[in-house]
């Protein structure tokens, strides 16, 4: 980061006034971590207004087209209008946009009135488908096609079924192979009359696109039921799963009204070096704030307005961008959605009136035995991971000021390393250490 830019956001911090509120933060974003820092992890993104709801669904499938298969829960038969293929680009971006980060701020000269009225304000704030089976099996099978579409490179069936071993045994027998224990799964969710969204590769449409990856699939309903459906997803899974939930309304923050909801730590300062590591820091920290709430919480990552950020760790969605993924009321200001739930096509730009939560969940069928139920809060407070790393001052500072800094800067370290330790579970002395071998040499509470 050149000099130039550095001193513009010191200047725009002042220009705040160095306010305390968590909504003006400041610093110089310098890491992010995405959804990419973790294996087995899956991102949706949800548009809800209403009892409208658009799905996008990203495909972390690792293997050959062909062998890719996927099986969803929804709550009545969906039409043609009501799929659509969207671009992997959109969820990125909002991955990116709404992934926690790591900030850094440069202490100034202490001997400035300034800086002293700053680090006040920091300790106050501190603790802060492909060929089908005939129509007579799958009617010998109580299963019936209800609708089948060829989406860009997808063919999808919609399907109903009477019971559960008929549809698993119609499934097995198409190519989408589900193991014994997705039996009493599929018939809770036929016992809620739902039916099965399936799809698989159309491998002659994706040669035609030329893509080496699978596009996210995207589907829109209207269900007075606000919920995604995991526990299929559980059945054949080799552990814990990650689950990247991102979902867009108009009233505020979404959160679970069957499981806990709660926030990861956030706003705290942590050595210098974690920098270089931040991935490896933000999964251990993850991992920790998993183990305190038994495994069994939602964890909120992000809640925000979409028309700006602070600081970004990407640029806001533009309102093209949003329409895509079913923000229909930024379609040229109509705020009704299209007949029967069907996907708008982008319109005219239009101001961003989305509120955004990210929500991580790490689960399997043992913790989280239910689907995720859904609800508006109408909060819309902002809130982000974001974690602090401070340069200090280097040149001299001869004022009885500037020898308070220096003295107080071991017990900050000191601060820093126990706050590490804390969120991380790592080892408080191999901390102090690259804290040291870093220039940042922390006191213990005994002199040095």
């Amino acid at each position: 980061m050149t000099s130039l830019l550095r001193s513009f956001a010191l200047a725009a911090c002042a220009s705040l006034g160095l306010a305390s509120s968590a909504n003006a933060f400041c610093g110089l974003y310098v890491a992010k971590a995405d959804g990419q820092l973790f294996n087995e992890a899956s991102k949706v993104v949800m548009m809800r207004d209403g009892d409208r709801t658009v799905i996008t669904m990203a495909n972390d499938y690792q293997g050959e087209a062909e062998d890719f298969a996927m099986v969803i829960p929804t709550p009545s038969v969906l039409k043609r209008d009501q799929i659509n293929v969207a671009e992997n680009g959109l969820i990125d971006h909002l991955d990116a946009y709404t992934a926690p980060r790591l900030v850094e701020y440069y202490d100034e000269n202490p001997c400035e009135r300034r800086l002293r009225m700053q680090m006040a304000r920091e300790e106050a704030m501190d603790g802060a488908t492909a060929a089908l089976s005939s129509a007579a099996r799958a009617k010998a099978l109580g299963v019936t096609v209800e609708a089948e579409y060829t989406i860009g490179e997808y063919d999808i069936l919609i399907l109903s079924a009477k019971e559960s071993d008929g549809l698993q045994v119609w499934l097995d027998e198409n190519g989408y192979k589900t193991p014994e224990a997705a039996k009493p799964v599929l018939a809770s969710y036929l016992a809620r009359g739902m039916k099965f969204f399936v799809a698989k590769v159309n491998l002659e449409e994706k040669a035609k696109l030329g893509s080496t990856y699978l596009r996210p699939l995207q589907i829109a309903f209207e269900s007075e039921k606000f919920m995604l459906p995991i526990r299929l997803g559980t059945v054949n899974a080799k552990g814990k799963q990650d689950l990247l939930l991102f979902t867009l309304t108009r009233s505020g923050r979404v959160e679970t009204s069957n499981y806990r909801t709660a926030s990861i730590p956030s706003n705290m300062d942590i050595p210098l070096y974690v920098q270089k590591k931040f991935g490896a820091f933000y999964k251990a920290m993850f991992e920790t704030a998993v183990e305190r709430t038994g495994g069994r919480a939602v964890l909120t990552e992000y809640a925000w307005d979409m028309n700006w950020c602070d600081p970004c760790a990407a640029d806001p969605l533009s309102a093209a961008q949003l329409r895509q993924l079913g923000v229909f009321w930024l379609a040229g200001g109509e705020n009704k959605p299209a007949p029967g739930g069907a996907i708008r096509r982008p319109g005219p730009s239009a101001a961003r009136d989305v509120f955004v939560t990210r929500l991580h969940v790490r689960y399997d069928g043992e913790t989280f035995p239910e689907d995720l139920r859904l609800m508006e809060t109408g909060d819309k407070r902002n809130f982000q991971g974001r974690y602090v790393t401070r340069h200090p001052f280097a040149g001299q500072a001869e004022c009885p000021a500037g020898e308070a800094y220096r003295r107080a800067l071991a017990k900050a370290y000191a601060k820093q390393a126990a706050t590490l330790a804390n969120l991380t579970g790592w080892d408080i002395d191999e901390i102090r250490a690259e804290m040291a071998a870093n220039g940042q040499k922390a006191s213990t509470g005994q002199g040095g």
